[in-house]
């Protein structure tokens, strides 16, 4: 059960930016869609989405590789010794 709500939490933000890259290569060719006035203002939002998916994707993603000890070690939290200020 874990697993499919942890791929639901992956799907959705894939879908945005899915959503986002067609926003963006519509604005491109001229095409406006409903809720858009501008093709500008279109891409802006497209791109928005676009990022937003693909960066809740890579922190997901290092978050889990974090936690497995997968990461590359510059990827690795920094630890304070007790010692150190």
């Amino acid at each position: 059960m874990l697993k499919i709500i942890a791929l639901i939490i992956l799907v959705i933000p894939g879908i945005i930016a899915g959503v986002g890259i067609k926003l963006m290569r519509d604005s491109i060719f001229g095409i406006v869609i409903d809720p858009f006035t501008y093709t500008a203002l279109q891409f802006f939002a497209g791109l928005i989405m676009t990022a937003l998916g693909i960066w809740f994707i890579g922190g997901y993603l290092l978050y889990r590789e974090r936690k497995n000890k997968r990461a590359q070690e510059r990827f690795m939290k920094q630890t304070k010794k007790s010692g150190e200020d």
